[in-house]
């Protein structure tokens, strides 16, 4: 049964006063939470607090704990570190440094606090709570408080969000930080890869993760690195020889460049550390390569927020509020997390009490278990990198004698090619051969199809667009010539990368099948578009790319319009008939508003909007910003928007327009299309070997039936094979787009923190959870 639908405005701030402070180590979107908190908090009626310097500030009282207002947050989403400061604290660590934090609170009447921080800060803030009646009682007999006041003030709520770069807190896919600590660190990685290249060096790279291989992991996953050391996993023993071996195999094979990524907490099945210095002695030592070594050290933590930073960090400041203004005196402290696309509350103990079960494990040698604890998500990283960086002799691989092909279909979106190297790889250890066919099925029905190995597929991760080239065309024309191709080249599965027309295709493949029997085979789709309008996934590969390249364009606009004042940019996005990367690009930007064909609109909102802009220019905010997808509104065009902005807002602002076209298509993949392609792929390819051999009959491969033409997809919390005809209800063919979509939901986020009054469905917060013990090692899951 449908849940009811539940709107914030039932909830009110009124008379509430919060308390937002940021501790331990910096992350870049912290500014992002603290100022969705602020946003929110005023929005809501609440008093809201800047706590400065972190426990510090809160200890030490003045002018650390100041109320702010709406424009105090202007212009720091885009900004790294936190704006409010972040400071380590010995004194909050004490009773009597407790004791001066909460009179210190008091005095501001302040009983709600949000915290930003690590582990280590939201343990502290547990114990605050825990504490706070005591602190009260002892504050009246000292007679510091009256005891009104303790009365009206009896209880703390606590709400945490956690920003670290380590991605190292269990209980939430990302935390904020982590995301851009990896867009610095692929960055790094692209560039020093060309060098190497140049004089066939080895590079060792040390990336942070003290007590947590993460950034090492993922990284070496989105560059494809030949060797990663990390904390939770530590190589066997007489790893020197095997992984000097391997380094002088890929020489021999040609590869001009070797790439060894080291977590800067790396160790050895005895704990003891392997540092990136002992590696690059060893490969000299043993093989007498160029070696260098880099250690990113703390530009990691700098640089300006990702797109998914920013997002994610707004929505969780938003959630925050929202959780301090349900709290009960019997509500638990929590933390708010992630889990797939979904915000969640979890018990901030139960969270930290499984972190601190990682390192207790590390440090018992349990490393099988310290991997699982970490999470799903984590361990499937770890398992498609094995996968993907150890080429095994072809005296160990199965023997299949299937034939699996892979073509790109549709415009192209970064990401295209890392899930095809993913696919050829696993597929290679599945025991199959793989083909590639170039320029999608116009060059299946032309027989441009050959096989790929291994070796042909290195180093495309970090390539944009299509390397295989990609067309629009769908197969129905073609029906007859690749039925004949499938049968000339003995194909006998298709993995298909591509966006809607992708979509279409795999339809029209399935129909035919009464007709031709050689399209009985199995058949699957990776969606991959900068417009993310494919049915039966919330995300698409190439949409984080593209929305990337709209933020940082948006900003480079803002601060040309902050030096100007008084002027309004109205930006075109791509997308076709979806708003996603309109209204995502808004909320990462910071934008007044985004025009979207999903939510019509008529002049009386284009007339609101300029009201509203006039009314921000007499502020100390004199710039607007706002976003329009390409097929919005076939008469409200991005010219008339920008005429009708420019005649109404004459003499109090002026305008300019942006049509970003084509550029939102084209760049290096961003980390997490790089990881989301390597790894749905990988899956992808499990299931075709799942399903060839459960179709093979009687020496061939008949499958027809619904579940043998499948998308592969990510669904609030999971990766889901869904057959295409059951999504063919789901989708708007006119519009191409699904009829449902999840991310509006989060539309009126971007309006509340852009200060307009809207209604915000909150039917799927509020709900506290529990963190998921890990499942025993062998059975299947969807995360990603």
């Amino acid at each position: 049964m449908a849940q009811p639908q539940k709107f914030f405005e039932n909830l009110s701030g009124t008379g509430k006063a919060i308390g937002v402070l940021t501790s331990g180590g910096d992350a870049q979107g912290m500014n992002a939470a603290v100022r969705a908190v602020v946003r929110m908090g005023i929005y809501v009626d609440a008093k809201v607090y800047f706590v400065h310097e972190g426990y510090q500030g809160m200890v030490d009282g003045g002018d650390n704990i100041i109320e702010v207002s709406w424009e105090s947050v202007s212009s720091i989403l885009q900004v790294g570190g936190t704006v409010i400061g972040s400071a380590r604290c010995k004194a909050f660590r004490t009773h009597e440094g407790r004791l001066q934090a909460a009179y210190n609170l008091i005095q501001r009447g302040i009983t709600n606090l949000c915290v930003i921080g690590g582990d280590g800060s939201l343990t502290g803030a547990n114990l605050f709570r825990e504490e706070w009646s005591g602190l009260l009682d002892e504050l009246v007999k000292n007679g510091k408080i009256e005891a009104a006041a303790a009365k009206k003030y009896s209880h703390l709520n606590i709400v945490g969000m956690v920003g670290s770069i380590d991605n190292d807190f269990c209980g939430t896919d990302m935390t904020i930080g982590t995301d851009s600590a990896l867009h610095r660190i692929i960055e790094v990685v692209d560039a020093i890869m060309t060098t190497a290249q140049s004089h066939q060096r080895t590079f060792v790279l040390e990336v942070m993760g003290r007590h947590c291989g993460y950034l090492a992991l993922v990284s070496a996953l989105a560059c494809g690195a030949d060797w990663v050391f990390i904390p939770e996993s530590p190589p066997e023993e007489g790893w020197e020889d095997i992984m000097c071996g391997k380094l002088s195999e890929n020489r021999a094979r040609k590869k001009r460049l070797n790439i060894i990524i080291v977590s800067e907490g790396a160790i050895d099945r005895l704990n003891k550390p392997i540092t990136s210095e002992k590696i690059k002695d060893l490969v000299v030592s043993r093989l007498g390569f160029d070696t260098r070594v880099t250690i990113l050290g703390h530009v990691q933590r700098g640089g300006t927020p990702s797109a998914f930073d920013r997002i994610l960090a707004s929505r969780m400041g938003v959630e925050c509020v929202l959780a301090l203004l349900e709290a009960t005196p019997e509500t638990p402290a929590c933390v708010v997390s992630l889990c797939g696309n979904q915000a969640v509350r979890l018990p901030l103990m139960e969270c930290v009490q499984m972190t601190q079960e990682v390192q207790k494990a590390m440090d018992e040698q349990r490393f099988e278990d310290a991997v699982r604890l970490r999470g799903r998500s984590f361990e499937n990283n770890l398992n498609t990198y094995k996968l993907l960086s150890h080429k095994k002799k072809v005296s160990e691989l199965p023997k299949s004698n299937f034939n699996v092909a892979v073509l790109n279909v549709g415009a192209p979106a970064a990401g295209m090619n890392g899930a095809v190297r993913s696919a050829v790889r696993v597929g290679i250890t599945e025991g199959h051969k793989m083909f590639a066919v170039n320029d999608g099925f116009e060059g299946f029905a032309k027989g441009q199809i050959q096989e790929i190995k291994w070796g042909d597929v290195g180093g495309w991760t970090g390539q944009g667009g299509s390397l295989l080239g990609t067309k629009r065309t769908l197969p129905a024309k073609y029906f007859g010539d690749i039925a004949e191709q499938i049968r000339a080249n003995s194909i006998h599965a298709l993995l298909v990368i591509g966006g809607f027309e992708a979509f279409e295709s795999m339809l029209q493949l399935a129909e035919a099948r009464g007709a031709y029997e050689e399209l009985c085979i199995p058949m699957c789709i990776l969606p991959a578009t900068i417009s993310n309008n494919v049915p039966g996934t919330d995300l698409s590969l190439g949409a984080d790319t593209a929305l990337n390249a709209i933020m940082q364009t948006c900003d480079r606009i803002k601060q040309s319009a902050s030096g100007t004042k008084r002027r309004v940019f109205i930006i075109e996005t791509m997308g076709g008939y979806c708003g996603y990367l309109a209204n995502m690009g808004g909320l990462a930007a910071g934008a007044d508003a985004a025009y979207i064909f999903e939510e019509q609109f008529d002049i009386r909102e284009l007339q609101a909007n300029v009201e509203h802009l006039t009314e921000k220019m007499k502020t100390s905010i004199q710039r607007g910003l706002v976003l329009r997808n390409e097929n919005s509104n076939e008469n409200y065009t991005t010219d008339f928007i920008y005429q009708l902005y420019s005649e109404e807002g004459k003499g109090v602002f002026d305008c300019r327009k942006n049509v970003l076209g084509h550029m939102q298509q084209g760049g290096a993949p961003s980390p997490f299309d790089r990881n989301f392609g390597t790894k749905i792929s990988a899956k992808a390819i499990q299931w075709i070997s799942r399903k060839l051999k459960e179709t093979y009959r009687k020496g061939r491969i008949f499958a027809n039936t619904e579940d043998s033409v499948c998308l592969l997809g990510m669904r609030r919390r999971a990766l889901l094979f869904q057959p295409v005809v059951q999504l063919r209800d789901e989708t708007d063919f006119k519009h191409r787009i699904p009829k449902e979509q999840w991310w509006l939901k989060l539309r009126p986020l971007m309006k509340i923190l852009a200060k307009y009054k809207t209604s915000y469905d909150i039917s799927d917060a509020g709900q506290l959870e529990h963190v998921h013990v890990p499942r025993p090692k062998g059975s299947d899951a969807g995360a990603i």
